[in-house]
């Protein structure tokens, strides 16, 4: 069966699941929630951004920490060395172990606490591994650069290897940032509103619903009349439609994981609504 419905036709058979959530507002004194460590050569790179908006006010929330500890400070000569040439003959420079391990090794560990190798060999970094990393005391991020690490690095140590996305950086830096402010964002008090990241794109394997603001209407294009209405009800059921038909058009993938968990009964008055 086929419904169109704003330029959108769906034609698929659902089951689907209302994810709840609990709210927990962080009080000032609660102890603090997650502390990261990122190895990097350029720090200033992850204070720049990490000292401003969300991230800025959580730590001043104590609800996280962002240390950043350079390689180059483990080095022993004056050129502050943390490369060299490949064995083998190749382009490029490799990052060396001993810089690396030391700086790895001069953070103390929590009990509760990971390391992450930022690698494009790694598994694809989502929201499900934002949503678990949430609850760890300690996240341990390292950054490469240059030609890639020296293969002891990886082997020596309890890390799981994260890559951001099949493209190439020039550092592991962007990929540290984007994991620090993913999962910072979910700890409970970091942003102004607590239902705020219940809504977000992926995290209920729904992409979000459009948002619209002043003006009304922008060359000749309205604001939909029922978020003018003041019926919050109907609303939220508006939002939720939005939110199914934008996924299952934009990221069937996404849309597939949806499908496969149990119905509501609020989501299936929607789907019978739109024509299933």
């Amino acid at each position: 069966m086929q419904f169109d419905n704003d330029n959108v036709s769906i034609d698929v058979s659902i089951k689907v699941e209302q994810q709840q959530s609990v709210n927990h507002v962080h009080k000032e004194g609660d102890a603090q929630r997650l502390q990261f460590d990122i190895i990097t050569l350029f720090p200033e790179i992850i204070h720049n951004y990490c000292n401003s908006s969300i991230i800025g006010r959580a730590q001043k929330q104590n609800i996280v920490s962002i240390n950043t500890v350079n390689p180059r400070e483990f080095t022993h000569n004056k050129h502050k060395t943390v490369d060299d040439t490949p064995y083998g003959g190749g382009a490029g420079m490799v990052l060396k172990c001993e810089p690396f391990y030391a700086a790895l090794e001069s953070i103390e560990r929590k009990e509760n606490s990971k390391i992450i190798l930022l690698t494009p060999q790694g598994k694809t970094y989502n929201q499900e591994l934002a949503s678990e990393f949430k609850n760890l005391e300690q996240l341990i991020l390292i950054c490469g650069h240059y030609e890639g690490y020296d293969e002891r690095i990886r082997q020596g140590t309890d890390i799981i290897e994260i890559s951001i996305g099949d493209f190439v950086l020039t550092g592991g830096e962007l990929g540290a940032l984007i994991i620090t402010d993913s999962v910072t964002r979910l700890i409970p008090g970091s942003l102004g509103k607590e239902e705020s990241f219940h809504d977000d794109s992926f995290s209920s394997d729904l992409l979000e619903y459009p948002h619209y603001t002043r003006p009304y209407e922008f060359r000749g294009m309205k604001v939909p009349d029922i978020l003018l209405s003041g019926n919050h009800k109907e609303i939220d059921k508006w939002r939720r439609t939005q939110s199914i038909k934008r996924t299952y058009n934009k990221r069937p993938d996404l849309f597939k994981k949806f499908i496969q968990k149990e119905i509501s009964k609020e989501d299936r008055c929607i789907l019978k609504e739109l024509g299933f």
